[in-house]
């Protein structure tokens, strides 16, 4: 969290610079690995916290005797929490900085995740979840723009796609702990899945927190400081040097959708709906749908692991690939092929095809998932970067709310395996196309 410094007096300074071009200059240095380590996990934290209770869904749904649709409606309830906290942290990151915001919001989930362990029945679980959603999705919505806003330029987008592949070892701890646990239930799991929320000490510790933010806050010494810590003394910001970022926006919510931005904002809105239904809409049901297949449910959870692992590749071609030829070209090519691979899974004809179409299915959509969450970020200028991301996750949470119910009620009234697959593969076509229409970002200065 930051400490207020006075700025000098407006005539001190005798020149000006954008914080972006200064990160021209910046090299990669072993402070930027630190970061990423801090802040890769706790993108694996967020993943864990989110997966943990689809994967406990079947211990609860037995305890509590709920049928598929509570269960829905219990997966739910975290994307309805973190729907209402989305818009709210955006804005709060940029009152009390990116850093402050990622540690409160890792400390909150932690305590009110605990505590969800202990409900003692339906309805206070379901309001516990919804509440940990409200505390959890602030990492979700500051971390990559954080992120982004300590890195040099030339590294930004395969080094923020290698932040995201912290989803699979969430996704692995979260299914690790599930099954090494599982003889204890469903709240000692989450239990021991809430001490994720100790990391925030972590990122108090080891992440500065952003330039970007503390030049638009007037805090310039601090602002240097964090430029020649990241540089380690390679680059040096004079005193008299004012470093600025984008001023034609004011931080409101309402400039999103100015005539200068409004494209831009609805484009990346509607592509996080329809992505984010895509692929939740298979994930949270995934289990059940494997087993309508003929696995067993130990069985599914193998699946599932073997799954995670095939995203860690696609993670890194991802990363390597959009270095090289852009965010647009890299999403749509991965997109495409999760289509392709979602037609497979749903039409296979043998467990062999299931297994295969699924690892393709893995591999190109989190894939296009880093390189999505990386695009978002670039497309704002700092006043409006984490309002933006606000938003874009509150569009992913209106899908994963609405699809685990939907779904949940095709599984419940006896729809196939086939016909579940498709229409849930449906939204990721028409992502590929809209992604048609954004802006390419690589090797741009952020604003």
């Amino acid at each position: 969290m930051s400490d207020v410094t006075p700025m000098p007096a407006q005539g001190n300074y005798t020149s000006t610079r954008q914080v972006g071009d200064v990160f021209r200059d910046v090299p990669l240095t072993r402070e930027h690995l630190k970061c990423c380590l801090a802040l890769f996990f706790v993108f694996a934290i967020e993943a864990w916290e989110m997966m943990i209770i689809v994967y406990t869904a079947p211990l609860i749904a037995q305890d509590f005797s709920l049928d598929a649709l509570a269960v829905g409606h219990l997966i739910g309830a975290m994307f309805i929490g973190m729907l209402l906290g989305s818009l709210v942290w955006g804005k709060l990151a940029e009152r009390i900085g990116r850093k402050g915001a990622v540690v409160w919001s890792l400390a909150s989930y932690g305590v009110i995740s605990l505590a969800s362990a202990f409900a003692p029945d339906y309805a206070s679980l379901y309001a516990l979840r919804l509440l940990s959603g409200v505390a959890a999705v602030g990492m979700m919505v500051v971390t990559f723009a954080h992120y982004q806003e300590l890195l040099p330029v030339r590294h930004r987008g395969a080094l923020t796609v290698y932040l995201a592949s912290g989803w699979p070892i969430g996704m692995l701890l979260a299914l690790g702990a599930t099954v090494w646990l599982m003889p204890y239930g469903w709240r000692t799991i989450i239990a021991v899945s809430s001490l994720g929320g100790l990391w925030a000490w972590v990122v108090a510790r080891c992440v500065p927190e952003s330039p970007y933010w503390l030049a638009s806050a007037k805090r310039q010494p601090q602002a240097r400081a964090v430029i020649t810590r990241l540089s380690r003394g390679t680059v040096q910001v004079p005193e008299d040097c004012l470093l600025q970022v984008d001023q034609t926006t004011l931080g409101r919510q309402r400039e999103l959708f100015s005539p200068a931005l409004f494209r831009i904002s609805a484009l990346q809105i509607l592509v996080n709906f329809t992505f984010s239904w895509g692929y939740w809409g298979l994930q949270t049901w995934l289990p059940t749908l494997l087993q309508q297949r003929g696995l067993s449910l130990p069985q599914s959870y193998g699946f599932i692991a073997l799954s995670a692992l095939c995203m860690i590749p696609g993670y890194m071609a991802a990363s390597w690939l959009t270095h090289r030829y852009g965010r647009k070209y890299i999403i749509i090519g991965f997109i495409s092929a999760s289509v392709l691979a979602g037609y497979g899974f749903a039409n296979a004809q043998s467990l062999e095809m299931l297994y295969l179409s699924n690892f393709a299915l893995a591999f190109f959509s989190l894939g296009a998932w880093g390189v999505w969450g990386t695009w978002i970020a670039e497309l704002y200028p700092t006043p409006l970067r984490t309002i933006g991301y606000g938003w874009a996750i509150f569009s992913q949470r209106v899908a994963n709310i609405l699809a685990p119910s939907l779904i949940g009620a095709l599984v419940a009234y006896g729809a196939s395996f086939n016909m579940t697959t498709t229409f849930i593969n449906a939204f990721m076509l028409v992502t590929v196309l809209l992604a048609l229409f954004i802006p390419e970002t690589e090797g741009k200065a952020l604003d």
